[in-house]
């Protein structure tokens, strides 16, 4: 009899287990059709979006265009509507094969809607997967959409999407001196914030051009909190192309402004680092090539590449520590044999300076001085704790 009631309670705890766990199922904004398409209705929209601008698996624009929804225009941030694009390539006009509807490239001539533009537009949707850090270019792109809307007097409609690296805030806090377009903001390399958090964020710090405040509605993220583990259902760009990449990337991105390649023109970008010049300090190869729509001409093309391979590091160890990885950069320093060089991002040639990704000029001077991972850390502070208390005012989830 002991044994039945206790087989009886084990099986109700896992039938629990099973009811809460479908309870808690994540649905982004744009899945909550029920919450929004009232406010759509007899309006004329334009959108936001690229591949990541999703419901199930259609893309949003193609959803509200079956749904009756009036959208008249398509803003395409970096690599353009339908995510084609290279990294960098200038995205132009364009008319959407699919729907027809006109594609205003905000990655190229422009970089934020202008008043023609929105002039017969009259709400606009802001609906793209980032991934919670501060040189992922969409943050700045929704901070310019915010400002085009306010100047504009239209409302911005968030369809607010998890933050996949949510659970870490982490890094120093930009100076504003660096300002570029790969941080905007004075805030640290990962934010833990969502697109929704970072707009309420936007508007109540003043940060927008002029303290200028745009009129938001976020349609939140059903059952969702920031340490949930979220995998993206579609590729935020074509260099995260894995999951693994996502949440390597606010680490492994600093290299962009090192001689040291992420893996740019192989097929598993940002899970790799190496050099040429690394030659007899490791085994683990790779060899970068030109590859369409990737990377068309990587850092050191068609040479054998040496370093470390982090396609099997266990992305876990970010959760337990709530820290971006320093080792790696350091390691990488120390081991590279020409010093002088290993900064030189014009050498490299690739996406930005290393200051302006670290966000501060202290990180490159910490690393040549030989300084450890805790004395770096705590030149941190006391910016990022203020960041973490200031931010708690914005979020929307636990």
């Amino acid at each position: 009899m002991k044994l039945l009631r206790k087989s009886i309670w084990v099986l109700v705890l896992v039938l629990s287990v099973v009811v809460t766990s479908a309870q808690t199922t994540i649905k982004t904004g744009a899945e909550q059709t029920e919450k929004y398409l009232p406010l759509l209705k007899g309006k004329r929209v334009a959108i936001v979006a690229n591949q990541t601008s999703i419901i199930g698996k259609t893309s949003l624009v193609d959803s509200l265009k079956s749904l009756g929804i009036n959208v008249v225009k398509i803003f395409g941030p970096e690599h353009g509507f339908r995510g084609t694009a290279s990294a960098g390539a200038i995205v132009s006009d364009s008319i959407d094969a699919k729907t027809g509807i006109r594609e205003i490239s905000l990655y190229g001539k422009k970089s934020k809607p202008s008043k023609a533009d929105l002039g017969d537009v009259d709400l606009v949707i802001f609906d793209i997967q980032d991934v919670g850090a501060r040189f992922y270019t969409y943050i700045n792109l929704l901070a310019k959409v915010m400002e085009s809307c306010a100047e504009n007097n239209r409302e911005l409609l968030i369809f607010d999407r998890p933050n996949p690296n949510g659970y870490c805030v982490d890094g120093p806090i930009l100076d504003m001196k660096l300002k570029s377009g790969i941080g905007m903001f004075p805030i640290p390399i990962t934010h833990g914030m969502t697109i929704g958090e970072l707009a309420q964020m936007y508007n109540g710090e003043g940060w927008l051009a002029n303290l200028i405040k745009c009129k938001i509605r976020v349609i939140p993220v059903a059952n969702y909190t920031h340490d949930l583990e979220y995998e993206l259902p579609v590729a935020p760009s074509p260099n995260l192309n894995t999951q693994q990449a996502i949440l390597l990337y606010p680490s492994v991105c600093l290299f962009e402004g090192t001689i040291i390649s992420q893996g740019r023109g192989t097929h598993f970008p940002f899970t790799v680092l190496g050099n040429p010049d690394l030659k007899g300090k490791y085994e683990f190869t790779f060899t970068p090539v030109s590859i369409k729509g990737m990377s068309e001409t990587p850092l050191h093309q068609n040479k054998v590449c040496y370093g470390l391979d982090l396609r099997k590091f266990d992305t876990r160890e970010f959760r337990k520590t709530g820290q971006i990885n320093l080792k790696w950069l350091i390691e990488m320093y120390q081991a590279y044999p020409f010093k002088e060089k290993f900064f030189d991002y014009k050498q490299s040639n690739q996406m930005g300076n290393f200051d302006k990704l670290a966000g501060v000029v202290s990180l490159r001077e910490q690393i040549i001085a030989g300084k450890s991972e805790k004395e770096i850390r705590q030149s941190w502070e006391p910016g990022l704790t203020n960041f973490k208390k200031m931010h708690t005012k914005y979020l929307l989830y636990p």
